[in-house]
């Protein structure tokens, strides 16, 4: 179950420094889908992710995706979006625990104080729409369709591991 994370808790950008949670989230709520690389359900999810995160690119916060792996891992699994959104990485999972996350995907928002306002483990459409409605109230923006006649059928997200998998 996602919880607060250490406002130092550090993201590190697949091009750049990495910059204190708390420094990311200065001007705008942070919302960030995690996949692991190595995972098929991730995979079946990046289009939808994709979707659901460029839908608030102009909105007033912050969207990310957090790869479970390294910059090369993250450009190779997410192809044009590693470029089209902010791409943070995580090789040793240090975020991933730091956000309390148990399953990828996921996707959560952070509020400016630096709490988790809301956050859906595995695809589970209802309560995906159900974050990205309360977002979209309190950035006064209209939110995606979700779920679309392309996305996938609802799945439980695969369990984080102790260990980055090889």
């Amino acid at each position: 179950m996602a919880t607060n994370p250490p406002p130092d808790l550090e993201l590190a950008p697949v091009n750049g420094r990495p910059r204190s949670l708390a420094a990311w989230l200065s001007l705008f709520h942070l919302v960030f889908v995690a996949v692991d690389p190595c995972s098929e359900r991730s995979a079946w999810l990046v289009e939808t992710a994709g979707r659901v995160l460029s839908n608030y690119d102009q909105a007033d916060c912050r969207v990310a995706w957090l790869v479970a792996g390294d910059a090369d891992e993250a450009r190779q699994f997410l192809g044009h979006w590693s470029r089209d959104i902010l791409t943070l990485v995580d090789p040793d999972l240090t975020a991933i625990g730091g956000f309390g996350l148990e399953r990828r995907p996921a996707i959560v928002h952070i509020a400016h104080d630096g709490t988790i306002v809301n956050a859906v483990e595995g695809w589970d459409p209802p309560a995906w729409r159900h974050l990205t409605e309360e977002l979209s109230r309190v950035v006064d923006w209209i939110g995606p369709a979700i779920p679309i006649p392309r996305d996938p059928a609802s799945f439980e997200g695969d369990p984080v591991a102790a260990e980055p998998a090889a």
